[in-house]
């Protein structure tokens, strides 16, 4: 009988044994994971710590070598953000090499976020895609060429004008530096044009090949007004066809996605060459208005300008506008020239606070750091046209990745269709 209960307790020793709770054996006994924090056995007797210090079932120290967690998050960061700077520096040499390609369709595109809309509505109106598409980029080429000879004709009638103000100016400007506190020779002027004219007849070279040089610009231009031409044509009468083409072979599960980012990035876009426009054309109007209640000479060629230089955000407006403000200046006097400063400033005000906000509306509104950092890299990497591009890519990117992640963007209105929507 004492042999049986001896072999039954022997027997529940071993079980016990074998299936501790954690497998945490002291002596016989089992340890429990709270028993063996707090170094007390299952059955309250203290655990002795090990050789080392530790109590059993304790974790230890790190190992020694072992790399720390945020150093191995912050390597794995770095070769990423690498990797990814690497590809950005390939595809602007690529971009920079094929600037003659690049540049017409980066335009193509800003044309075609212009025009579509009204390509679009001549549809629903049941004209056919091809005589829409015409009709549209005929009414575009007709604007465009009024306005060049507009300003060419004032440009030749203004001329003569201007040179005489410019000659009575400078005479002026030669008088008050000849006097106190300047005391400057005039001769000194009239040596510095012979020294020019002399370094022009003695380099003759340079100024033959700066002229084989423009000639070459010149037709690099016409062949990238051609390209983009043709690009903006089939992209309004094609642009479903070509996106549904770029996205077929997607996976079905991701195509949803990528054409909802391609929508609403084209929508961003549309909406900021739409916007642009209308701030483009107020800030041209104010200025033209201005230029020509002062008399100043070239007021519709500058006006001009600064609707084209408005296309580079904070800084094409205040470049046209110094512009005009040294025209006026060296015509008109300094009087006038302040006045053309206050103009500009009021309207950098109120496009800043007012016609950004409502007119490009809260799709594409950027924070004005964010507009400065990316039209400086833009500047950077690929000049004037890189500071035209930069905003819309930004703010298409703004719109786009968001969808790609399955984020609910920002609330707002719908555009007409583009390439990425349905036409009409």
């Amino acid at each position: 009988m004492h042999g049986l209960v001896r072999q039954r307790f022997a027997s529940e020793g071993m079980v016990a044994h074998d299936r501790a709770a954690d497998g945490s054996v002291v002596d016989g006994s089992v340890v429990d994971s709270g028993a063996a924090n707090s170094g007390v056995a299952g059955n309250g007797a203290a655990i002795a710590p090990a050789a080392d210090g530790r109590v059993p079932g304790e974790a230890g120290p790190p190992v020694s070598g072992e790399v720390p967690r945020w150093l191995r998050a912050a390597a794995a960061w770095a070769w990423r953000i690498l990797l990814l700077a690497g590809a950005l520096y390939i595809i602007a040499r690529v971009a920079a090499v094929l600037y003659v390609v690049v540049v017409p369709c980066a335009a193509a595109l800003l044309l075609t976020a212009l025009l579509q809309p009204l390509a679009a509505r001549l549809r629903r109106r049941g004209w056919p895609p091809l005589a829409a598409t015409w009709c549209t980029l005929l009414g575009a080429i007709i604007v465009l060429a009024g306005a060049t000879a507009l300003a060419t004709a004032r440009v030749q009638a203004e001329y003569p004008a201007l040179l005489a103000q410019l000659r009575h100016t400078t005479a002026q400007i030669q008088s008050w530096l000849s006097g106190a506190p300047f005391h400057l020779k005039t001769g000194n002027l009239d040596k510095a044009s012979s020294a020019i004219v002399k370094y022009i007849s003695q380099h003759q070279s340079v100024v033959e090949g700066t002229v084989v040089t423009g000639g070459r610009i010149a037709a690099e231009v016409l062949a990238g007004v051609v390209l983009t031409f043709f690009v903006t044509f089939f992209l309004i009468k094609d642009g479903r066809k070509i996106w549904v083409w770029l996205i077929h072979r997607a996976q079905p599960q991701n195509k949803a996605r990528i054409d909802q980012a391609g929508r609403s990035a084209w929508q961003a876009v549309v909406y900021y060459v739409r916007g642009t426009v209308v701030v483009a054309a107020i800030h041209a109007i104010v200025m033209g208005i201005t230029l020509s209640v002062m008399n100043a000479p070239l007021a519709v060629p500058l006006a001009l300008f600064m609707f084209l230089a408005a296309f580079v955000p904070l800084v094409g407006v205040l470049v046209a506008g110094g512009l005009a403000i040294l025209v006026t200046l060296a015509a008109n006097g300094w009087p006038e020239a302040v006045i053309v400063l206050g103009v500009l400033v009021v309207m950098n005000q109120l496009e800043g606070h007012l016609l950004q906000p409502q007119i490009v509306g809260k799709m594409v509104r950027l924070h004005p750091l964010a507009v400065i950092l990316v039209l400086a890299v833009g500047g950077v990497v690929a000049g004037i046209a890189g500071a035209v591009v930069a905003v819309p890519i930004t703010a298409a990117l703004s719109r786009a990745i968001p969808e790609l992640r399955g984020e609910d963007p920002v609330e707002a209105g719908t555009a007409d269709a583009g390439p990425t929507g349905d036409p009409g």
